[in-house]
């Protein structure tokens, strides 16, 4: 397998990258069924929702030479994901509308959902049923497992990188394991 291929696989398969495709997938829904034309919060929810998925694909792509670049993009990923998460927290509120209870048996339902299922279309069938407070709440529920998800993926590359070093450490050590060959 060539490298293009592998890099189109490092992030594709990505757990974290199946989710944000959800997440986008159900913002761009939610907003084309419930925030009026031309309210710029529609523009921005979408463009949160896009930045986060865009950007796990940029950061996975630049792993293969940059830990720094990867981190930082992920970390921007998860900073877009929290724009987007405020965004529907603030949907709900000004429109009286419930958040649900982190311990209920909906965010427990859902949860269970986002675990089991990586098909955005699975998720999209299910808003096509449902109202504006419970798809808010079902992204909101996604946004935190994607957030848990980069979180702890993060952290794992950063004790990767401190163990193991990076790019650049692996490119001297096999110049010097070559010279030694010579």
């Amino acid at each position: 397998m060539d490298l293009m291929c592998q890099n189109n696989n490092l992030y594709r398969n990505f757990t974290a990258y199946q989710k944000a495709v959800i997440i986008y997938d159900l913002t761009y829904h939610f907003c084309d069924r419930f925030i009026g034309y031309g309210d710029r919060t529609k523009d921005q929810m979408i463009q949160a929702a896009r930045s986060g998925k865009q950007n796990i694909v940029e950061g996975k792509a630049a792993s293969l030479t940059s830990s720094e670049t990867h981190l930082k993009l992920l970390n921007v990923a998860r900073a877009s994901f929290q724009e987007l998460l405020v965004d529907f927290e603030d949907y709900l509120r000004t429109r009286k509308l419930r958040i649900w209870e982190t311990d209920s048996a909906k965010v427990q339902a859902m949860r269970k959902l986002g675990i089991e299922h990586s098909d955005s279309d699975f998720f999209v069938k299910l808003a096509h049923e449902r109202d504006d407070e419970v798809i808010a709440n079902m992204i909101i529920v996604l946004i935190h497992q994607e957030d848990v998800l980069l979180r702890k993926y993060i952290e794992k590359q950063l004790s990767q990188f401190v163990n193991e070093g990076g790019f650049k450490e692996s490119l001297k050590k096999a110049r010097i394991e070559k010279r030694k060959q010579k």
